[in-house]
């Protein structure tokens, strides 16, 4: 079960923390925001499963060391990863990344959600909740189209399963000029609600990619020409409608100054930034998101974590150092 995965995880992630990095039971404790006594159960969980012994045993850590190491190396809060042969992919992964969003979600929690048909599959998969005073709050302005992941159907659905209250974007995500975008984003309604959102303590969004049949494209947003053009000049990932470099700026083009949705550094005010990326041709847009630092955690499919770990084996010697200094 996605909920059993998450918790052997966080076993996993205890004993790597204690008997790969040495670190204090209290110092775990902090790292990863749980009691002592929690992480004294787990810990003692390590040993029961046999995943402790003399060393960390390979075979069961293989995945979630690969997990570890993205942390570390990309200072991330948490990596969650989902096996490829998984008999459902879409299904596992869309349940685990829902058990790791009800994880963070406490009553009061004020949540920033973007769009796409990978977050509509997590929102789908998440049961029923009973919580207070949650707020659910559209970043992107809204695209028309025949599908169920518009970035307003995808706040009312989430906002219905946690029992939270809806906040929509009433307005398109693309103008026609960069004239009447500007206006539209110093409208009041419009001014406030962006601005509102650096009140957001978690943020939800995927990253899309940028190929002909992208999302972007398909609903409209922007044509395969000019998304063509974007590339030309850098683009390799979109994050709530924004196209972004390789890393993890916003693009200069014409087609990001016709945008209403939130800002990126608005995003990288938000204490918790939750990525779910199930498919290859994102891995070059996560990278860059990793690198502009607007991910805190993450769940990914194992093939994209691969290609993440490979990124980091690819990287000059002086980048990896800095990285370890960090840390």
């Amino acid at each position: 079960m996605p909920k059993n995965v998450m918790i052997d995880q966080s076993v996993h992630r205890a004993a790597w923390l204690y008997y790969g990095h040495g670190l204090r039971q209290d110092e775990i404790s902090q790292i990863m925001n749980i009691s002592r006594a929690t992480v004294v159960n787990y810990l003692r969980r390590a040993r029961e499963i046999g995943a402790v012994h003399i060393s960390l045993s390979n075979a069961l850590f293989q995945q979630d060391i690969l997990a570890r190491e993205l942390e570390d190396h990309f200072q991330l809060q948490g990596v969650w990863i989902v096996p490829d042969n998984a008999d459902s992919l879409a299904g596992s992964f869309s349940a685990t990344c829902a058990s790791v969003l009800l994880e963070l979600v406490t009553s009061g929690t004020k949540i920033a959600l973007a769009w796409g048909q990978t977050l509509y599959s997590v929102v789908d998969a998440l049961p029923k909740s009973d919580l207070e005073n949650v707020t659910v709050s559209q970043i992107c302005g809204n695209l028309s189209g025949p599908f169920d992941y518009l970035p307003d159907q995808c706040t009312i659905e989430m906002a219905r399963k946690l029992n939270a209250r809806g906040s929509n974007l009433y307005a398109p995500l693309v103008l026609g000029s960069e004239e009447l975008a500007r206006a539209l984003r110093n409208e009041p309604m419009i001014e406030r609600q962006l601005a509102d959102l650096v009140g957001c303590n978690l943020a939800v969004f995927s990253v899309g990619a940028c190929e002909p049949d992208s999302h972007i494209v398909l609903c409209g947003a922007i044509s395969a020409e000019e998304l063509a053009e974007c590339r030309a000049l850098g683009a390799v990932g979109v994050i709530a409608g924004r196209l972004i470099d390789e890393n993890g700026q916003e693009l200069d083009c014409r087609y990001n100054c016709r945008i209403i949705s939130a800002e990126l550094n608005t995003l990288r005010q938000i204490p918790k930034r939750l990525v779910v990326v199930d498919s290859r041709d994102k891995s070059a847009g996560l990278l860059a998101a990793i690198r502009g630092r607007l991910v805190s955690h993450l769940v990914v499919s194992a093939s994209v974590a691969r290609d993440l770990g490979a990124a980091i084996a690819a990287e000059p010697n002086e980048r990896r150092l800095k990285s370890i200094d960090r840390n």
